[in-house]
């Protein structure tokens, strides 16, 4: 009532023979006596009380054909039986009076068994495939199995009574539907005029049977269709004639359907349900209801409410419902987070960045002042230089701790400065612990390539906290402004994938977005001065120098031999005239020019570094 685990049994070869069906031995049948006497009596005092109907033993099979007997009250293996199958035991079904367990298997064959002695009583070829399926009729005399045809068999005689076709895959499930006949005018021998109902798997039929008198009638006499491959079937057995069957069928898809009708005869169309029940979460706020799947449903005492078993196959929720059969279609809302104290999102990330502090030096493989571990062996080999040749003079503590000394300034490689990889590391550490110094030392590099190869080495967790430091540094002094937009600009192009993954990218890089954007406003005003003063300068410099070499185009003039040299020089001269006269006029084409003049100009003189933040607005 509680949904609560109430007991759990592994059985000792659960990883080499896994179960694979059981079945409560019926409550009469106690377990099987031990072999002395005393406890046979005990037995017998018992028999009056309540212990009789309480459920004891399950019987369950196993993948290597071996099927164990299990108590329930006293929580231990009774008894194993052996010898029986050779290969997977597919379903196990208790004889209501008689001590006798049935089981089929995938080795073609039936076997009876005796529980008392746990010997086999009986074996037989049940089908030409694995039997996949039993079921033992009401008055306890016949059996029926199935593999792809069912077969009715005489439990006395063990043969075949009857044979019934119609599945083409497997069947697994197999129940009586009815305990009397539905015609009372003949008498009853105990199974003709009963109807039985099958379900394959793959196969959304379930099929209804009636054992006829007469042999020839193989096929089903009416069929149920569901959504779904059917995973479990439960059914109230109608006594009277005039009462209906219901019959309750969980799909693969974890619907339940439930049909309500009363067998009597042929019926060509399939039926569908009266009534289709699922269970959806409530979908509070944002979230979207999913559906629950129902995983198995039973009738209780009174046939009218259900027992529904839905949630996680670990730790299933059973709840008692009575529905409405009227609706065709039922919805049950349950918020099954709230029960389940298993919950799915237990896969937290294992990762934690170490919270710094700062007075702690954080020490990492690859930063200056630890690779000094490597001229370890080079001092071990001359330790034992000195112990083989006892002769000479030791090493005194003093030179051995100066040989040990870790310094800096011996570490760092030729250029003064730390290699890229341990840049990378270097960054990290100063952006984790905000020491300015190391930051300084490693931004304030000039290098293109080790600001990339750096860029590309740093871990992701850093680049958020690098843009930060970086947006902070292009407030301040323009020079280091002109730094910074370098590794800005490589950190986009590196990490540009990630940054687009994150969902916050816009407040995080709304400081950079105004920044650019004021300094790429000013940029058009200032390159346009910038041009102006270009001309102006260029144009004073052009005067000085025609006014200091006139006597050398003489003398050019004078000394030409060829007629194309001629034209090219008044070409020149003439071109330089016009310079001088007419760049000093305000008219429009000309400032047109200059202004395209200006841009040229000041991509040719300013590198990449002060138009990068409009390329990066642009490429944003």
């Amino acid at each position: 009532a509680g949904s609560r685990l109430q007991h759990e049994y592994v059985p000792s070869a659960h990883l080499s023979a896994a179960c694979t069906c059981l079945a409560w031995a019926p409550a009469g049948a106690r377990q099987p006596p031990s072999k002395d006497g005393p406890q046979r009596k005990k037995r017998k005092s018992e028999v009056g009380g309540e212990v009789d109907t309480q459920l004891d033993i399950l019987a369950i099979g196993t993948a290597v054909g071996s099927i164990l007997l299990y108590s329930t009250v006293k929580g231990e293996l009774q008894s194993k039986l052996d010898g029986g199958h050779d290969s997977r035991v597919n379903c196990v079904r208790w004889h209501q009076e008689s001590c006798c367990l049935y089981s089929c298997s995938d080795d073609k064959h039936i076997v009876e068994w005796n529980t008392q002695t746990c010997k086999v009583k009986c074996k037989w070829k049940g089908d030409n495939s694995s039997v996949t399926c039993l079921c033992i009729s009401p008055d306890g005399k016949m059996l029926l199995s199935a593999g792809r045809t069912i077969k009715l068999w005489d439990l006395e005689t063990k043969e075949v009574y009857r044979h019934f076709t119609g599945h083409a895959t497997s069947v697994s499930s197999l129940m009586f539907t009815t305990v009397k006949p539905t015609n009372e005018s003949k008498p009853f021998d105990g199974i003709t005029g009963l109807y039985f109902l099958s379900g394959a798997i793959h196969d959304r039929l379930l099929s209804v049977w009636q054992i006829r008198s007469d042999r020839k009638e193989k096929n089903a006499v009416m069929s149920f269709t569901v959504t779904d491959e059917p995973t479990f079937v439960d059914l109230t057995v109608s006594e009277v004639k005039e009462e209906p069957v219901k019959l309750a069928v969980v799909c693969r898809d974890g619907q339940l359907h439930l049909f309500e009708h009363i067998l009597n005869g042929y019926c060509k169309k399939p039926l569908t349900s009266n009534c289709t029940v699922q269970i959806a979460t409530p979908g509070d706020g944002d979230s979207t209801p999913k559906p629950v799947p129902i995983l198995a449903a039973a009738f209780c005492t009174d046939k009218q409410s259900l027992l529904l078993v839905y949630g996680n196959a670990l730790q299933p929720i059973i709840e008692k419902v009575s529905l409405n059969t009227s609706e065709s279609h039922i919805c049950l809302v349950r918020d099954i987070q709230k029960v389940l104290s298993l919950k799915t999102d237990a896969a937290v990330t294992k990762v934690k960045t170490p919270v710094v502090n700062s007075d702690a030096k954080v020490l990492v493989p690859g930063i200056p002042g630890h690779s000094t571990a490597v001229k370890t062996p080079a001092l071990g080999k001359e330790k034992k230089k000195n112990k083989r040749k006892p002769g000479e003079t030791e090493e005194s503590i003093e030179e051995r701790l100066g040989a040990l000394d870790i310094d800096v300034s011996k570490v760092k490689t030729p250029g003064g400065l730390p290699q890229t990889d341990s840049f990378a590391v270097l960054l990290v550490q100063g952006l984790e612990s905000n020491d300015a110094e190391i930051l300084n030392k490693v931004l304030n590099t000039r290098k293109e390539n080790i600001v990339k190869n750096t860029v590309a080495r740093m871990p992701i967790h850093a680049v958020i906290p690098l843009l930060h430091e970086l947006t902070k540094r292009l407030q301040g002094n323009p020079y280091s402004a002109s730094l910074m937009v370098r590794w800005l600009k490589s950190v986009f192009t590196v990490h540009a994938s990630y940054l687009s993954t994150l969902p916050d990218l816009i407040p995080q890089l709304g400081m950079l977005y105004q920044l650019m954007e004021s300094r790429v406003k000013t940029l058009q005003k200032l390159s346009r001065l910038h041009g102006r003063l270009f001309i102006l300068v260029t144009q004073v410099a052009a005067s000085q120098t025609v006014q200091d070499v006139p006597e050398v185009n003489q003398t050019a003039k004078l000394v030409y031999e060829d007629e194309s040299s001629e034209e090219e020089g008044s070409d020149d001269e003439m071109i330089a005239d016009k310079d001088s006269d007419e760049n000093w006029d305000e008219d429009e084409e000309k400032e047109e020019q200059s202004d395209e003049q200006d841009m040229t100009v000041e991509k040719e003189i300013n590198g990449d570094s002060d138009l990068e933040p409009e390329n990066e607005s642009e490429e944003e």
